[in-house]
This record gives C-alpha cells, structure tokens and sequence, in this order.
C-alpha cells in the first residue's frame, strides 16, 4: 500500500464489516496494531469506529472492545439497533451505520487528503466518487481471499488503492495466546472505568493515548 507521508489521513471502520472480514479470514484484530500501521504512513487525524448496539442486553461481547476503543485513539459511533418484525412473523435486528459513516467523511473531507475505508459495502462506491471529487484519495481495505470475496466489484474498482487485509495479516494480527479470558477481561475494564471517574477524565481528552489494557 501506498501513502505520500504529509498527506492528513482518516481512518472510516465499518465495524460489523471489518468483524466478519477478519473472522473469515480466521484471525483477530489487534486494533493497537492496526493504528500503529497507519500512523507510521502519514499524520493520523481520526480513527473512526461504527457499531450499532443491542439495548437491555446484560452482557454485550461487544462493549468490552467499545469502551478498549474509545480509550486507545479511536473515536467510537454507536447507535442502537432497531428491532422488528418481518413479513413471515420472524424477529429482525437492524443496525446499518451506512448514514453516520458517510456523513462524517463528508464533514471531515476539508481537513483530509486520504480516506481510508474498512468495509467491503458496494453501497459505499457513491461516497468514495463523491470524495475522490473533492480531491481526496480514497483506499478501502477488505479482502478478496474469501469465497465469495467480502469487497463488492464496483467498490473495489472505484478506490484509488484496494488493500487486502489478508496482506495485513502478519502486522494486525492478534497472537491468540494473548487473549485475556472475558470475566479477567470485564474486571480489568471495570477497574480501568473506575480509575478514569476517580481521576475525572472523560475519554474524548484521551483519544490520541494508548493505555495498557490488553483486549
């Protein structure tokens, strides 16, 4: 992949994409990694996560990561998810982040010369034209190592740059012998909450600080 080094670069990670990209491709994502990577290529202005959430769940095996995120340089977009039912009687559960995704490269467009994408959603060709016709170089990272790929055609052709996130692999990937069991990884986070109330701190003033909470 290439980047000019001066160029302001922003980071858009469909998280629901990226999430079965990489489990299809058979590795977890190290997210320290990730913007490390993209910080050594140029000046990192944003890195933003989207997510809808499941309301009234008792334990969300999401949350532990948002709250990681939202501390560690990523500036996390939630959204509940929206419940209904289909026309054979079945429940649904719908949580596109397609709209707030989009808007934000748009508002953001002025400050950045270089967008980079993390999803394989055909739906996002019409922002990468439009962004691209601004003047922005546009990358979007998915893979094609899967069958069938994860990255629609018409995305893949309309971006400046395509990166396989297979080719990725060896600097994301999270060593599995690392993971942290969930009831040690929810105490550590709970800690870690309580020590940020104490000290008064809100997470937007650490979005640029890298704690040591290992997810």
């Amino acid at each position: 992949m290439f980047f000019y080094p001066t160029e302001r670069i922003a980071l858009f990670i469909d998280g629901a994409n990226l999430y079965a990209t990489a489990k299809a491709l058979g590795f977890d994502i190290d997210y320290k990694n990730l913007l490390g990577v993209f910080r050594s290529k140029g000046y990192l202005v944003r890195a933003l996560y989207y997510t809808a959430l499941v309301e009234d769940q008792e334990y969300s095996s999401i949350r532990p990561l948002i709250d990681w995120l939202d501390y560690n340089g990523y500036t996390m977009v939630t959204k509940p998810t929206k419940e209904f039912t289909d026309a054979s009687g079945r429940r649904k559960i719908k949580g596109n982040m397609d709209i707030e995704l989009t808007v934000d490269a748009m508002e953001l467009a002025p400050k950045l010369d270089h967008v980079v994408l993390f999803s394989g959603d055909g739906d996002f060709r019409s922002l990468v034209a439009a962004l691209q016709a601004k003047g922005l170089r546009v990358s979007v990272v998915s893979t094609l190592q899967t069958q069938p790929p994860m990255v629609a055609d018409e995305l893949r052709r309309q971006a400046d740059q395509f990166i396989d996130i297979a080719d990725l692999e060896k600097d994301i990937c999270r060593d599995p012998s690392q993971r942290i069991p969930r009831e040690a990884r929810e105490t550590r986070l709970a800690q870690f909450r309580a020590q940020r109330d104490r000290e008064g701190v809100s997470s937007g003033a650490q979005q640029g600080h890298d704690d040591s909470v290992d997810m």
